[in-house]
């Protein structure tokens, strides 16, 4: 699927393929000589990635992304998108490639932090107060499924991850990580080059904190709770520390084997280079911690990774989206409402422009991917030269978007539903098998899944939010006229540009301006809403007769009444 893209890749503009070359020069300047660069430059300019690999063994050392989660709260879409964006950078840096430069990408969840805040949005919040400091790993499952709350939230994101189908690499900092020994050399060194991200990390804090501040946490023996406290000794021939335990008395554990826990900068730092991470991604509200963290990377021998910024998502009220709050989208309910590949869609667009993640945002992002689809497939059909690199569709499924979108448009589908007051699929594939000749749930997979959602969304948002009103004067003469219009053409006619040309004139005769009034009048008198899809495409679907006897009834007053 892949060979043969070098040569466009090289040139796309679109942001994944801007952050693979800045990925592929990473890795060209790590690993490789001067001269080697200089080869390097040119078999990429000739596209022969397998001489490229044979030549420079180097190369053939995966390149590692690495996306983190906050195992401390349920999974939200914001989490989602830490695995989404990444994956997208990995498959351009494939089609870079051509796939002869191997990657990874890690999902790491960060279960070994200790339990802070009580997330609002979980049960059973008594006894998670009673776990209160452990590691999320360690405090008990408040759904009583999973052996802890980690690993209940760790279920969670890799089940959907898995529906996904995201090639990922899972990874637990407690288990993968810090216990399995993976970390111990980093954390060894660490304890030895302690002063040097002491000289790092004091200057970033207060007074207070500098006082008592060590990048070391140790779970107490006794309690088994991350501790915030002082390193009082260490112990370079024996690896371990001393600290006053909670109880007053000196203790001393190792640094590895999963007894103490870095603080959250230095924990980065040290993945990065324990890990030998080239690629991440962040939000814009970590840009101070990426600094810092980096600096810690140094000092522990490593090389930061090339990151990424993006912008924060933002509830309804404009707030930044929480897990411990609850106050965004789960991937739950955007599924209830949406494909998964729309939601794919939301993630790709403008990364670094802020954006409400809310249940409105739906039915456009659904909307438009269909767009992008119809374009790619369009394009493909046509026999357009070269990958469509540039197109959101492309990125969304991988390289290999489906050859067949919706016919019918989600917001089309939205309204369908409201007029026809359909309660199930096979109400709306009444409607749908005339519209379209021939098609069926079978052979039209994602337009029945989009009438699904449809009946959802309009059940839990536009059903208890309609509104309809009663026509002023220059509307109701415009809406008989085209009563009569429509009533004067065939009664089979499916042709939505003919009736929408209809639509148009009356509105001009009509003297609206601008036209947009015309058309939002229709919605809000016909359909309680204050937008919709095109007016010709919905009557051509719903059919003459029945949008005639919809306008009959809005004209006699019956919608506006009830």
């Amino acid at each position: 699927m892949l060979q043969g893209l070098s040569h466009a890749a090289q040139g796309a503009k679109a942001w994944p393929f801007e952050q693979a070359r800045i990925l592929l020069a990473r890795i060209l300047k790590q690993r490789l000589t001067d001269a080697e660069r200089d080869l390097a430059a040119a078999l990429i300019a000739e596209g022969k990635f397998d001489e490229l690999v044979q030549t420079l063994p180097a190369l053939s050392k995966p390149v590692v992304l690495q996306c983190g989660y906050g195992a401390s709260g349920l999974p939200h879409m914001g989490t989602f998108g830490e695995v989404a964006r990444p994956t997208m950078v990995r498959n351009a840096f494939r089609a870079l490639t051509e796939d002869r430069v191997p990657t990874r990408l890690l999902v790491i969840s960060d279960d070994m932090d200790g339990f802070r805040k009580i997330p609002d949005n979980v049960p059973n919040r008594a006894m998670l107060e009673e776990d209160r400091d452990k590691p999320v790993t360690s405090v008990r499952d408040p759904f009583g499924e999973h052996e802890s709350f980690g690993a209940h939230n760790n279920a969670r994101l890799r089940t959907f991850l898995d529906g996904f189908g995201f090639d990922y690499e899972f990874f637990s900092s407690t288990y993968d990580g810090y216990k399995s020994g993976v970390f111990d050399p980093i954390l060894l060194r660490a304890l030895e080059r302690f002063d040097a991200i002491q000289a790092v990390m004091l200057p970033t804090l207060g007074e207070e904190r500098r006082a008592t501040y060590s990048p070391f946490l140790p779970i107490s023996p006794k309690t088994g709770r991350v501790l915030q406290v002082p390193t009082l000794e260490r112990h370079l021939d024996r690896g371990s520390i001393t600290f006053r335990d909670e109880d007053g008395e000196l203790t001393e554990v190792p640094v590895t084997g999963g007894h103490v826990k870095m603080q959250w900068r230095p924990d980065w730092a040290m993945r990065w280079t324990a890990l030998g991470v080239d690629y991440e991604m962040s939000g814009k509200d970590l840009i101070d911690s990426v600094r810092v963290s980096s600096k810690v990377c140094r000092v522990l021998g490593g090389e930061p990774p090339e990151v990424f910024h993006y912008e924060l998502f933002m509830d309804v009220e404009n707030r930044k989206i929480s897990k411990s709050k609850g106050n965004g989208l789960t991937m739950e309910e955007w599924l209830r409402y949406g494909a998964p590949e729309s939601l794919a869609y939301y993630m790709y667009q403008s990364p670094k422009s802020a954006k409400r993640l809310y249940f409105d945002v739906i039915p456009k992002a659904a909307d438009e991917y269909l767009q992008h689809l119809d374009a790619h497939a369009k394009k493909a059909a046509e026999g357009a030269n070269g990958p469509q690199l540039e197109s959101p569709a492309w990125h969304v499924h991988g390289g290999a978007p489906p050859a067949q979108g919706s016919p019918v448009s989600f917001s089309l589908l939205l309204n369908l539903v409201s007029a026809a007051d359909a309660s199930t699929k096979e109400i709306l594939w009444g409607f749908l098998e005339r519209y379209i000749p021939g098609a069926t749930p079978a052979n039209q997979p994602l337009l029945d899944k989009l009438a699904g959602y449809a009946i959802n969304y309009y059940e839990d948002f536009v059903r208890p939010s309609k509104q309809f009103r009663a026509p002023t004067d220059q509307e109701r003469s415009a809406m008989q006229a085209l009563r009569d219009a429509l009533a004067a053409l065939p009664a089979d006619t499916r042709d939505a540009e003919l009736i929408q040309n209809e639509v148009y004139e009356i509105g001009k005769a009509a003297g609206f301006e601008p036209l947009r009034t015309w058309f939002a009048a229709l919605y809000e008198v016909l359909l309680g809403q204050s937008q919709g899809p095109r007016f010709g495409s919905f009557a051509a679907i719903f059919g003459l007769d029945r949008t005639i006897a919809l306008i009959d009834r809005a004209l006699a007053g019956e919608l506006a009444a009830a």
